[in-house]
């Protein structure tokens, strides 16, 4: 074997062999450009499809190939056929059939360098050109070197690349062998070459010149195979699948240009066997040292796995130094941080000391159970039999209240009566029990407890009260209690004991001093007095300090939820024994003025005398007005004079109905409560029909009665005239009733009327005055207030609101709304005429036809006022308490825009483009819609009206301007 000192080694892995002096391989120094190339690739190119098929060889092209979205750059060998591409990649033995459509130019980026290189055994040249001794050759050398690692040594480089080398498997010259097979014949003269220079040389045989392919500089690129699923690195080393190439007779066998040579004499195949002996001896010496090259690798595993001992050996000694230094250093300050740690939890336990250390353990929970369990108020011993005797009694005024005939009614009064005496006296006992009880006293403590248990507990939790929780929670707490006096006893005794041992020291070391003590003596066991110390403080302020466990928290808790139960209960008693409480006394003090004797309508009856004498010189004045002013005789100062008297009768007269009215709701309130017989027994008194209008109807007011002037622009759909009544401005409102209709107006009508008088002039909604039938005619008269010129209507068309008053007007008008739903009243006439802006700052609903049902309302309105009318309304259903919210956004709309909006294609206004708020436009879009509309409630509780309220409380408070004052309503709300 030729030496070769200044040639470069290198181990290789041989991928693909072509002939029996050719292959490829990949060098085992370049795996980490392989990642690269990798990583690279793979945030750049897609997937291709796997190949399938054999290599055919050709010419040589650079391209790229697909492993696991990874793509790396390889050989190929190219074929043209008709316009399409028999690909071979001669790494891995895969082809396909490329039409030339599908090949692209391999961009800048993508192009890098190629993996395998391709090889040549160094003096060597085939030996036979026949395809049967080709393929053997082959193939022995696909059995000696394919998929294996061996050294090659560079000798010469041609310049398509190739590299000419000396290669050796398991110390095994595999030129050697394979000219000893006779597959290949050595080069008559070899030219020595300087190969540390790296240029690429010319062919080593005279005469031959090496084929550069012209293709090679414009490389086209080629889909390329999906590969295994196996790693890159693997994939690349050899571990795939290898087809040997079928090659035809004329085909060019080493893929390149060969130089031309002269070969040794020709060497018959029975020459070229080697004896079976020394066949042997090969094999031997082969596995031999296959044998040492396995020993010599667990020997540097070996001596790998030493170095790394030693390396984490020296780790663990610079810990262990490091830890002993620490020890060294804290053995030096071990007194002064032993002093120092126990004099830190000194000052906590000092500071838990000064603490109540009783509401850890439920002091005040045991305070509350005190009070709740042993000062709690009973009920009084009459309340039981006064509830008994209560329910007689109303059951024999219930009687009284339903008797329709007056001959039976005396035998129900003298039975009530009766019981009314027992009751009398069961009232007075149980108002003297009541009134010995500390109830308002009681009822504060309970809320202050309440309030300041909660404030430490939280919430009630809702769980089920166990009887035993006052019993488990006296238990729980002596049991802490005993063992927290425990610990701090011993706690106690620890620091007295290291109290003396500091003194004693304190004698040893005063040189004055006479006591003669060794310092053994005084040293003594210092240890395990610190440790003790130590170990008893810690208990103290873990009872002290830390938190209760589940199991106390449980206890407690349950206790709490104990309490507060107790609490309530007691509080509802107290409001029962109150409200009894007044109730008694209301009844005592009904019976004490009624003793012996029953309510008469007496007074009522002078009153109606009064009102019918002042009425018949009312008629006779106005009968002497009306001669007067026929006559021809008559004078102004008459006239005025008459005009002055007819004055003062009808103030009297008004005057008279108000006495009335106040007798009868007296009279009233005594049937409702004490003496249901009234109405049975006074018929001609008409107390029934007062307090079924609610004490709206008036059967003493006549249309005759007020000097009305008739109102012919609110009259065109019945008659409205305007009087004044003791200076006040009303409307009397006509409306044609028939003898089905009449209980229905008085029913309706007294609805509403009981609905305003809750809330009254907080109810947003227009009063109803008085209700009275017209004697001569079929109509019913309905007098309320009188606001002219402050209907919405008028004031928008002559001066339109400001933000600021539409905010305040609609809220009263919301309001108003909202007392009607709450009646379970639906209005059904919302609309500008029937809104009144009251000074420009208070909103009033009016009312609507009493005589019209849900349903000719809706028919009305619907015709009247179409833009206000809800979709569902126009479709057919009845008005309902949703419609009259959309009414009403719909009129807020108009209000502040001055306009319907148009309709969208569900009926409702297209708000979306309109110029307003987006507080407004968001309380419009929960009103204007077909479904889901907000409530009345949920209108004055909206941000719109929350934030005009803050403002014109900060305006008013702050004098801000408006625009700040916007800001900070905001802001506020």
């Amino acid at each position: 074997m030729e030496e070769f000192p200044n040639l470069r080694s290198e181990q290789v892995f041989v991928s693909h062999v072509d002939d029996a002096v050719t292959f490829w391989a990949q060098c085992l120094d370049r795996g980490h450009e392989l990642t690269k190339v990798s990583d690279d690739l793979a945030r750049i190119c897609p997937t291709m499809d796997a190949l399938f098929g054999d290599p055919d060889l050709g010419k040589i092209y650079g391209a790229l190939f697909s492993e696991d979205n990874c793509w790396y750059r390889c050989r190929v060998q190219c074929v043209i056929n008709d316009e399409k591409y028999q690909v071979t990649y001669v790494d891995y033995g895969n082809s396909e059939v490329l039409n030339t459509s599908r090949i692209v130019e391999l961009p800048e980026e993508l192009q890098f360098p190629s993996i395998a290189q391709k090889y040549r055994l160094w003096g060597l040249q085939l030996s036979n050109p026949d395809t049967t001794v080709s393929q053997q050759g082959t193939t022995f050398l696909i059995n000696m070197i394919n998929e294996k690692q061996i050294t090659v040594r560079h000798k010469v480089t041609y310049k398509d690349n190739t590299i000419v080398v000396q290669a050796e498997y398991c110390d095994l010259d595999i030129g050697e062998e394979v000219s000893k097979k006779g597959f290949a014949l050595k080069c008559k003269t070899v030219p020595s070459f300087n190969n540390n220079k790296g240029n690429i040389m010319d062919l080593m045989c005279p005469g031959v010149k090496p084929h550069v392919p012209s293709n090679l500089r414009s490389r086209p690129v080629v889909s390329a195979p999906a590969g295994d699923q196996k790693s890159p690195p693997d994939r690349l080393l050899g571990h795939f699948n290898i087809h040997t190439p079928s090659l035809s007779k004329n085909e060019n066998v080493s893929g390149n240009d060969r130089p031309v040579t002269h070969l040794s004499p020709a060497v018959s195949p029975d020459s070229a066997v080697l004896k079976d002996s020394e066949l042997m001896l090969i094999e031997e010496n082969k596995r031999l040292k296959c044998e040492l090259d396995l020993i010599l690798r667990k020997c540097q595993s070996l001596e790998s796995e030493i170095q790394l001992l030693h390396v984490e050996a020296q780790k663990e000694k610079l810990i262990v130094d490091e830890t002993y230094r620490d020890l060294e250093r804290s053995f030096q300050t071990a007194v002064g941080d032993t002093l120092r740690s126990l004099s830190a939890k000194i000052e906590f336990l000092k500071a838990a000391r000064r603490e109540n250390i009783n509401i850890r353990f439920g002091a005040d929970l045991s305070e509350a159970i005190r009070l709740v369990s042993d000062e709690c108020i009973t009920a009084p011993s009459s309340l039981e039999k006064l509830d008994e005797i209560w329910k007689q009694y109303d059951l024999a005024q219930q009687m009284i209240n339903l008797c329709k005939h007056v001959d039976e009614v005396n035998a129900l009064i003298a039975q009530r009566n009766c019981i009314q005496q027992g009751l009398f006296v069961v009232v007075q006992e149980f108002i003297l029990e009541v009134d010995k009880l500390p109830l308002t006293g009681r009822t504060t403590s309970l809320q202050q407890i309440s309030l300041s248990l909660e404030a430490v507990y939280g919430q009630v939790t809702g769980a089920y009260c166990s009887d035993r929780a006052f019993h488990d929670f006296y238990e729980w707490k002596q049991t802490k209690i005993e063992e927290f006096t425990r610990v701090r006893h011993d706690t106690d005794e620890s620091l007295q004991v290291l109290f003396i041992w500091f003194n004693d020291l304190g004698e040893f070391f005063d040189l004055t001093s006479s006591i003669s003590l060794t310092s053994d003596q005084v040293v003594g066991n210092i240890d395990e007095i610190l440790k003790k110390v130590e170990l008893d403080i810690d208990k103290e302020l873990d009872i002290s300090v830390v938190e209760r466990n589940e199991s106390d928290n449980k206890i407690i808790i349950g206790a709490y939820n104990k309490v507060i139960e107790k609490i309530k209960q007691e509080q509802e008693l107290i409001k029962v024994v109150m409200s009894k409480h007044a109730k008694s006394i209301d009844f005592e003090t009904q019976m004490s003025e009624w003793h012996h004797k029953s309510p008469n309508i007496d007074d009522l009856l002078i009153i109606k005398k009064t009102l019918k004498g002042l009425k018949t010189q009312l008629r006779w004045k106005s009968i002497e007005l009306r001669s007067l002013e026929e006559s021809d005789e008559f004078t102004a100062t008459d006239v005025m004079k008459i005009k002055e008297n007819i004055a003062i009768l009808r103030s009297k007269i008004f005057e008279e109905v108000y006495r009335e009215q106040r007798e009868y709701e007296k009279l009233s309130s005594l049937a409702q409560k004490w003496f249901p017989e009234l109405p049975l027994l006074h018929p001609e008194a008409g107390i029934s029909m007062y307090m079924e209008s609610g004490g709206l109807l008036s059967g003493t007011l006549e249309r005759e009665l007020f000097d009305a002037e008739p109102l012919k622009e609110l009259s065109s759909k019945r008659p409205v005239v305007r009087a004044d009544v003791q200076g006040q401005k009303v409307l009397l409102k006509g409306y044609s009733v028939g003898v089905d209709t009449e209980t229905k107006v008085i029913e309706r009508a007294a609805k509403y009327h009981i609905a305003w008088s809750v809330l009254k002039e907080e109810s947003g909604l227009l009063p109803l005055l008085f209700l009275f039938f017209c004697k001569s005619d079929p109509l019913v008269y309905l007098i309320v207030p009188f606001h002219p010129g402050e209907s919405l209507e008028e004031v928008q068309t002559n001066k339109p609101l400001t933000t600021e008053e539409v905010a305040k007007v609609m809220k009263g008008v919301a309001r108003g709304l909202e007392t009607l739903h709450k009646a379970n009243i639906v209005h059904g006439s919302v609309h500008q005429n029937n809104v009144f802006a009251v000074n420009r700052m208070k909103g009033i609903l009016a009312d609507f036809d009493f005589t019209k049902t849900d349903y000719h309302r809706n028919l009305i309105n619907s015709v009247s006022y179409l833009n206000l009318t809800a979709p569902e309304v126009r479709t057919g259903q009845f008005i309902s308490t949703s419609s009259d919210m959309y009414s009403y956004g719909c009129l807020l709309l108009w209000t502040c825009h001055g306009d319907y909006c148009k309709l969208k294609s569900d009926g409702t206004p297209d708000i979306d483009k309109v110029g307003i708020a987006s507080n407004l436009k968001s309380l419009l879009s929960k009103l204007v819609t077909c479904t889901d509309r907000i409530t009345a409630t949920q209108v004055i509780e909206d941000d719109y009206f929350q934030i005009h309220a803050a403002r014109k409380a900060i305006v008013a408070s702050n004098g801000m301007d408006g625009e700040n004052a916007n800001r900070e309503a905001g802001d506020l709300i």
